[in-house]
């Protein structure tokens, strides 16, 4: 049923022309925040009738669900005498709703009421026509979000509109990380119940959702404080762009967490400079954008000048964990060889500041449409590096569309981890082998000779006489045939 519905959205969406398919799930996604708020607050009616309270609703009467959207007779079926349509649906969304449902945000606080403030105040309705989203309002009515089963299936719906969004193109590509990468980079950081996580560059919450479950996997035995610890005190975010920062937030929702601390904000513009111990994090997990040119006066607020996008994000990483923090991030693998003063400076100072205990080297085709080959960092605050331990990944096929990254791809480096083993795929350096002028720490495979072997003169002055030779034969059948 879900699967279904989501679909006939998507082609109200397409015949209506609202915007590009990446702007499909965005406004997709603020019909069904409105739907989850209205659940939301019947929930809470009914949970504070059993105790003989009442608890006061969120939005005032004219704006709840069950008033604009979608009216009930008395039999439980739409009020067509109540029920908007057309221009005058249009015009109560653009003109009514969307200003009254900025007016709830509020700096610096992390309440359900701010994030509909902040989520419409980032959007705009695109649905041109009033009837199209009349169509859409009746399909998301039927949709409920009040069981876990329910919840379930909507995220793992959701969870696949956000990966085609990633396929769509390459600014969608930014916002999917590989779902078996995650899961594994978060089992091998392995987070604890009562540990902040963060995510700089959070995109669509990838990072913070699977160690949302990674931490609830056995929810039965979680205890009313640790369920309110995750709740509230453990997954923090940040985003520049609109689009996945609302993304995230919706994603965060459906897979359980009800006020997600995600802050739109451009978490380069921060002076490094300025954060306190407060400010500081556990554990931090994230796949920073790689390729971008930062402006000189976002440059300043990092004592290792760069405007590569993710070698910043690396300096404000290391700067917000904690003494002790683990991290496990996603970069380019030229991060590890490249031989710029920001890139040496960068190398040397994740070295002595942090240990670089293992570094997993990612296959090409690890990430659907990105060109770039990729490493994923794991290390840990407060101890300088002795022994680093790499994983060249070897699926076995080219990885593409067709044959994506599967967790299966990703056992042995997790098993081999646990103990820093060699084997085929894996070896370990030794930091004082490391040059200390260039600190390259690029991933050569002791196992692999990266040996070119080199013809001699004579050899190829041979290949050069024979194919002299054999273009003189060409010329001479050429002619031959004139």
């Amino acid at each position: 049923m879900f699967e279904q519905s989501l679909k006939n959205i998507d082609d109200i969406l397409r015949a209506d022309n609202a915007g590009s398919a990446l702007d499909y799930i965005e406004q997709t996604s603020w019909i069904l925040f409105l739907k989850y708020l209205d659940d939301l607050e019947n929930d809470r009616q009914k949970s504070a009738k059993l105790t003989g309270k009442e608890a006061a609703f969120i939005l005032q009467p004219e704006y709840r669900w069950q008033s604009w959207a979608c009216p009930k007779t008395a039999d439980g079926k739409l009020d067509h005498q109540k029920a908007m349509d057309g221009d005058d649906l249009s015009d109560f969304v653009n003109q009514q709703l969307f200003p009254y449902l900025k007016k709830f945000r509020v700096e610096d606080s992390n309440t359900i009421e701010n994030k509909i403030g902040e989520i419409f105040h980032e959007l705009k309705n695109k649905i041109q026509s009033g009837y199209s989203l009349r169509n859409i309002l009746d399909i998301v009515d039927k949709l409920h979000f009040q069981t876990d089963e329910e919840k379930h299936e909507l995220s793992h719906l959701y969870e696949s509109k956000i990966q085609n969004m990633g396929n769509a193109g390459r600014d969608g590509g930014q916002y999917y990380t590989p779902r078996p990468l995650i899961r594994t980079i978060v089992k091998v950081v392995n987070p604890q119940i009562g540990e902040t996580i963060y995510d700089g560059a959070c995109g669509s919450a990838g990072f913070l959702v699977e160690a949302f479950g990674y931490l609830t996997e056995h929810r039965e035995k979680l205890s009313s404080q640790q369920w309110d610890i995750l709740q509230t005190k453990t997954f923090y975010g940040k985003e520049k762009m609109a689009l996945p920062y609302i993304v995230g937030i919706m994603n965060m929702i459906l897979h359980g967490i009800e006020t997600p601390n995600i802050k739109h904000t451009n978490t380069l513009s921060e002076n490094l400079a300025d954060v306190q111990e407060r400010d500081r994090f556990d554990v931090v997990l994230a796949n920073p954008p790689f390729g971008g040119k930062e402006r000189k006066e976002v440059q300043h607020n990092f004592p290792i000048k760069t405007g590569e996008t993710a070698f910043l994000f690396m300096q404000h990483f290391i700067k917000m964990m904690k003494a002790g923090g683990k991290a496990g991030i996603v970069i380019k693998n030229t991060f590890l060889s490249n031989t710029d003063n920001a890139s040496v400076a960068l190398r040397k100072l994740l070295l002595e500041s942090c240990n670089l205990h293992t570094v997993l080297d990612l296959p090409s085709g690890s990430f659907q449409g990105a060109g770039v080959k990729t490493v994923v960092l794991f290390f840990d605050k407060g101890a300088p590096t002795k022994k680093i331990w790499y994983y060249q990944l070897n699926p076995g096929r080219n990885l593409g569309k067709g044959k994506p990254l599967s967790e299966t791809d990703l056992v042995e480096f997790v098993e081999l981890q646990k103990t820093k083993s060699d084997s085929d795929n894996s070896w370990s350096l030794d930091v004082e082998e490391v040059n200390r002028n260039s600190f390259d720490l690029s991933a050569k495979s002791p196992h692999i000779n990266n040996d070119v072997i080199l013809r001699g003169p004579s050899d190829i002055l041979k290949d050069i006489i024979t194919l002299d030779y054999q273009s003189m034969n060409l010329v001479e059948n050429i002619k031959k045939i004139l």
